[in-house]
């Protein structure tokens, strides 16, 4: 749990989410090729997962999370801990130079600064030290069973988090004052009604339709894939621990 914060409202409040807005990928893929690199034996997990696919819509986003994470059953905690603090310090340097500058911008403006993801919370607190930001947010996980306990940081849970953590005084008429959401998903419109305007990343035709009608801004970096095939074949690297870097993105030692 961070600290509590101070009462007085900032100057301005960003919020950002992480994959697909920060870096091209789910970073939970990017984890995982991360742990497969240095631990290959944990590959004996993808035929699990890809036994409860079919169940996806039954399971939903949740319950498929749960199955996703088994690679990491009995792993040690500081050994799960080290990984992340080494993934995350690879994996800033991928992030789009595009939103560096945001970040930068909504900084110098005092404002404060707040990544909110669906990734397991693990990795997404030390990425969000390395970018500056003020509160990082993510899904909780508690490893021990094959499939680990979460709770679902996504959608309305991200609205629901952020009002359990931010001090009421932050809020007006139900929205963050002189807020501004950063997304590439959907999933998030419950946390861009909390803010004032919004910025959409890499939108699909659905959110770039709801961004011209709501006057939110649209941003497009380049990602590393240019077809469909070309992001099924990098994903499935990334899924199977193969490769340097499948995802195709700068990546720290």
């Amino acid at each position: 749990m961070p600290d509590p914060l101070s009462p007085t409202p900032p100057k301005g409040v960003a919020l950002f989410d992480l994959d697909g807005t920060l870096i091209a990928w789910d970073c939970q893929l990017l984890f995982r090729h991360f742990v497969l690199r240095r631990e290959p034996w944990r590959g004996v997990f993808l035929p699990l997962f890809l036994a409860f696919l079919p169940l996806a819509g039954l399971l939903g986003s949740e319950g498929m999370k749960r199955v996703f994470l088994s690679f990491l059953w009995r792993i040690h905690p500081d050994t799960l801990s080290q990984y992340a603090r080494e993934f995350a310090q690879s994996l800033t340097p991928g992030i789009y130079q595009e939103m560096h500058i945001c970040i930068d911008r909504e900084h110098a403006k005092g404002h404060l600064l707040i990544l909110t993801s669906a990734s397991p919370e693990l990795y997404v607190v030390e990425i969000g030290k390395l970018l500056g930001f003020d509160l990082a947010i993510g899904t909780p996980v508690e490893f021990g069973p094959l499939f680990p306990d979460i709770d679902n940081n996504k959608g309305l849970a991200k609205v629901t988090r952020l009002k359990q953590l931010l001090p009421p005084s932050y809020f007006e008429d139900g929205k963050l004052h002189n807020s501004r959401a950063y997304t590439d998903s959907r999933a998030d419109l419950p946390m861009i009604a909390l803010c004032e305007t919004a910025t959409v990343v890499n939108p699909s035709k659905e959110l770039t339709a709801l961004a011209a009608e709501s006057d939110w801004k649209i941003m497009r970096p380049a990602r590393p894939w240019r077809t469909r095939a070309g992001f099924a074949l990098r994903a499935m690297a990334l899924l199977l621990g193969i490769g340097s870097n499948p995802a195709g993105i700068k990546m720290g030692s």
